[in-house]
């Protein structure tokens, strides 16, 4: 992370984590689908193009590395009750 600019971001919803992966892609980029960020546009495991938590336990650890409490703003779509049923 430290060989270029990076962009940091905090992702939240049902199942952010594990829908974040699935964006990503495969930690190989050999193994990673098309249309997957790793997928498209990595090609070794060691010059990676992106990084997501692996685990909710793992996320909170890492946005303390990046945020403060008071960086983080939480938002709920307008269609939000429509869309979810809780």
């Amino acid at each position: 992370m430290n060989s270029g600019p990076i962009c940091a971001m905090v992702w939240e919803g049902r199942d952010a984590v594990k829908t974040g992966r699935v964006l990503l892609g495969a930690t190989n980029p050999a193994a990673s689908a098309p249309g997957t960020i790793r997928g498209d546009f990595a090609i070794d495991v060691g010059r990676n193009v992106c990084h997501g938590s692996d685990s909710v336990e793992n996320a909170k650890k890492e946005i303390a590395l990046w945020f403060k409490p008071e960086e983080l703003v939480s938002w709920k779509q307008a269609s939000h009750n429509w869309v979810y049923e809780k």
